[in-house]
């Protein structure tokens, strides 16, 4: 890049039009880090428009979510914290509009020094993935709800998280699902999470309250597959710097508060066949196709040992509690909520499959890139699904693995699943959960205190 100008013309249209008559001054430039969080570098924008590329060790996906590394045998020279090669995808910049000084964020690609993608990077794996479908034809069409808690500020772990203060002056009430009016409790957060957003060039289909105590709910427009993680991404870091602004936290913990309903990452899919466009999940009379139960039988088959990337932390499976709106089994129905592979009403055209097991706080690009791979495998390998629930299906058996540990006792056995996802990248993420859950086992809950302490 040898001038601002050329590079300023690569921006996508809401990132020029935020920059016009304001003077850029620093650039943010990121990726996804295994827990979906930024890392990366800033810098003034003079600089950033000297470069091609820049660098940036490889030992963050090392790390687990307490900042402890991962010791791994076949890796060699594992702490040789080698460089990765870092460009600009200029298609994802967007504005930083909370940032005291003009800001923009672009995520960038990431390849080693001969210009291989790594594959211990998060956003590589859901190309991977995506790879796979683009050598049959096929292009996925992805819509991602986000679900998150507004709760009040929590700077002692040791005391539990409780919800927020409206502007009555009282604590936001759950069980308010829908409420206009509980929503309103907390509108000036809203209100900046639409300005951030507009500001950023994204669109919300819809905000909505939803069952637990300042949980809301962001529904995102359909589209590619790395455009949705990408905003997925951003809109994380987003809601929490709205949060900020108003004396509250935003969290994305599966499972917060124990007597609230967890949060989800619905995942909505549907595949496109990449020469017409058309959807392949229905025929030419607008039936349901092969292609469309095989995706479903998929889901079902490898979704117990794909759990560990879309429910990734020992607090993830406290959500899977029958009756709190979340799925314990992989049973699959037209317009219910109660299975774990819903139908939704669409017309022929707008055919999908939503995964309502995934929690929000997987990574975005590997809890897509997992989802994707399981209805992937089910049609490479023309499964059948089970035939669909009727009525409540919370007490159908659970197919839910019951914890982490279990989860990756099942991921460990599907070789499938881990070469679509990428043997290394498989291989360095199970021994990262591994090590937090034996960094969990370390530690003395209350319940241990309450019950064990006097009547062992």
């Amino acid at each position: 890049m040898t001038s601002s100008a050329d590079w300023f013309t690569k921006l996508p249209q809401a990132a020029q039009e935020y920059l016009h008559g304001r003077r850029l001054e620093e650039v943010e430039c990121i990726i996804s880090d295994t827990a979906g969080t930024s890392r990366g570098k800033c810098m003034p924008a003079r600089k950033f428009g000297k470069m091609d590329q820049m660098y940036l060790s490889d030992s963050i996906f090392y790390q687990t979510i307490t900042g402890s590394y991962v010791e791994i045998d076949d890796i060699e020279n594992q702490y040789a914290e080698r460089d990765m090669v870092l460009t600009p995808d200029f298609d994802s910049a967007t504005a930083a509009p909370w940032a005291g000084d003009i800001t923009l964020q672009i995520i960038h690609n990431v390849t080693d020094l001969q210009g291989k993608p790594i594959q211990s990077v998060p956003r590589n794996v859901l190309k991977r993935v995506l790879g796979y479908y683009e050598a049959e034809g096929w292009t996925p069409v992805v819509a991602p709800e986000m679900e998150f808690y507004l709760v009040a500020p929590n700077t002692n772990p040791n005391h539990p998280i409780e919800p927020p203060i409206g502007r009555t002056g009282r604590k936001v009430m759950s069980r308010q699902a829908y409420s206009m009016s509980a929503i309103d409790e907390y509108g000036p957060v809203i209100d900046d999470i639409y300005d951030f957003a507009e500001a950023q060039g994204f669109e919300i289909d819809t905000i909505i309250q939803e069952g637990g105590a300042g949980q809301v709910e962001i529904n995102l427009q359909h589209g590619d597959a790395i455009t949705l993680a990408d905003q997925v991404f951003y809109f994380k870091r987003l809601i929490k710097e709205a949060a900020l602004r108003h004396n509250c936290f935003a969290t994305f913990m599966a499972k917060p508060m124990a007597d609230q309903p967890g949060s989800a990452m619905h995942i909505h899919h549907s595949i496109l066949d990449s020469k017409t466009g058309k959807n392949i999940f229905n025929d030419a009379q607008g039936k349901p196709t092969e292609r469309f139960t095989q995706f479903i039988a998929g889901m079902q088959t490898y979704l117990p040992a794909a759990t560990p990337f879309i429910a990734p932390y020992v607090n993830s499976y406290r959500r899977f509690v029958a009756n709190y709106s979340a799925p314990v089994n992989l049973e699959w129905a037209e317009d219910n909520r109660t299975t774990g592979i819903r139908v939704p009403i669409s017309s022929p055209e707008a055919r999908r499959v939503e995964n309502r097991v995934a929690g929000m706080d997987c990574n975005p690009y590997i809890g897509i890139a997992a989802s994707l791979a399981c209805g992937f495998l089910g049609m490479k390998n023309r499964l059948t699904p089970r035939d669909s629930a009727s009525g409540e299906a919370y007490d159908a058996d659970r197919d839910i693995p019951p914890s982490l540990y279990d989860a990756l006792a099942k991921l460990d056995a599907c070789a499938e699943l881990e070469e679509m996802m990428g043997p290394e990248f498989s291989m360095i993420y199970k021994a990262a959960k591994r090590l937090e859950y034996d960094e969990f086992q370390e530690v003395i809950s209350p319940w241990e205190r309450e019950h064990l302490l006097m009547n062992t």
